[in-house]
Order: structure tokens, then C-alpha cells, then sequence
């Protein structure tokens, strides 16, 4: 079994439920995690919005010139990769579980993510699921194109999906405390790992994804660097 302390503040470029298997039950405060969705989106509206801007922001990071055109969001996790969610953490809060809600126990908490983005084909918001039992909240953070909630402090876009730090800050405020250990299972480009180090929270993260992980750890890095925290 992984050792805490073995696991904590790193990204980990493996399976994600090969590396749960090797966790204690309860072994985190909290999984935050924003899993593919199944919606084929990365073949869809995605796949061309990423062409727009990924270019020289990725390249600034020694990865690829475009993001590359992958099937990670053809299917959902399955119902075993959920279970061991609801395992290791003491509470979650997982992006876009309405598109897989039946793999959950009910909630009464769902968090609602306006992001504020005007009139267009995409979604105006966005759903999180909890495993609190308070009510359902609000968090309105705008994140459209160029035009984003903090515009002094512009976040660049490496991933298709990739959520704000802002929104998660906020989040990680609400529901958890500083000291705690945070589970991110689908780390992508590391907003959510990010945010942690931000506020104070350790972090696991895990991502299938070479690249990821490269972008991952250097925005870690550089918040690190920025902030001071847990800089071993």
C-alpha cells in the first residue's frame, strides 16, 4: 500500500485505479477530480477551439504545438474507477457527474459553476457532485475565450476541459481546511493541483498523460515558486 507521505505534493503519471488500488480507505480529505465526461466532446466543439489556442501556449511549455486530437473523453469512467473514489476519500466533489449520476449515491449537494459566458452554443454552466449534505450552491467564475473572471491575472489554457484555479480556490475555501489532503485522479494540466498548493492544502495527482504531467509539474513548480508552500 502507498504510504501518505510517499504520495503527497507529487503528480503521479500512472492508471488512476491501478494507483487507488494501492491506497488505504479514507486515506484523503477530499477527492476533487474532473473526469472525462463521455460526451465526445474532444471530437467535437473541443477539437476546434483547441486548435485556436493552443499553439504557442503549449509550445511555451516544450509540449506539442496543437493539443493533441485524443478519444480520452469517448467513454465515462466505469463504475469500479467511481467505487474506489468513494473509497480513498472522505468526501468528493466531481465535475460533470450529471452525465454519470447513476454511478453516485444521491446528493443534496450539487455545486453550480455559472461561468458567466454570455450568448453562445456552449453550456452556461456546469454541474459538480458532492458527498456533503448541505445545500445546493452557486459559484459564479467567468471563463470564455479571452475574457475570464480575473483578466488582471489571465490564466493560459492548456487542456480542452481545463477548469479555472480561481473556481477551485473558492471551492477548496468552502469545503475543506489548510493542511488537508486533496485526491485530483483525472490531474489533466493541474488547475486543481495548482489551487491546493495555492491554498494551502497538500495534493495527489494523478494522470494517465505524459504531456499533462510535464505541465502539470511546471505550474506546480511555478506556483511554488510564487507562493512558498510545501516547496519539498
Amino acid at each position: 500500500m502507498h504510504k501518505i507521505e510517499d504520495i503527497i505534493d507529487r503528480v503521479h503519471c500512472e492508471d488512476c485505479l491501478t494507483f487507488m488500488r494501492g491506497m488505504e480507505d479514507n486515506s484523503v480529505d477530499l477527492v476533487l477530480t474532473d473526469p472525462p465526461y463521455g460526451i465526445k466532446e474532444a471530437r467535437k466543439n473541443n477539437a476546434s477551439r483547441g486548435k485556436q489556442r493552443g499553439g504557442l501556449q503549449n509550445a511555451a511549455w516544450g509540449c506539442s504545438q496543437e493539443y493533441p486530437i485524443e478519444a480520452w473523453d469517448d467513454e465515462p469512467p466505469t463504475q469500479e474507477v467511481f467505487d474506489a473514489i468513494q473509497r480513498v476519500g472522505q468526501n468528493q466533489i466531481i465535475f460533470g457527474a450529471n452525465h454519470f449520476s447513476d454511478k453516485l449515491p444521491k446528493s443534496s449537494c450539487w455545486l453550480v459553476w455559472d461561468k458567466d459566458n454570455g450568448n453562445n452554443d456552449f453550456a452556461d454552466c456546469e454541474l459538480a457532485y458532492t458527498s456533503f449534505s448541505t445545500a445546493v450552491r452557486k459559484f459564479v467564475w467567468r471563463w470564455h475565450g479571452m475574457l475570464q473572471e480575473d483578466m488582471k491575472n489571465k490564466e493560459i489554457r492548456y487542456h480542452r476541459n481545463q477548469k479555472p484555479v480561481g473556481l477551485i480556490c473558492q471551492w477548496l475555501e468552502k469545503y475543506t481546511k489548510e493542511g488537508d489532503t486533496i485526491l485530483d485522479c483525472y490531474a489533466g494540466s493541474g488547475s486543481i493541483l495548482v489551487a491546493c498548493q495555492r491554498m494551502g492544502r497538500h495534493f495527489i495527482g494523478i494522470e494517465i498523460s505524459r504531456e499533462y504531467c510535464d505541465i502539470a509539474e511546471k505550474r506546480i513548480q511555478q506556483e511554488r515558486d510564487n507562493c512558498g508552500l510545501f516547496p519539498d
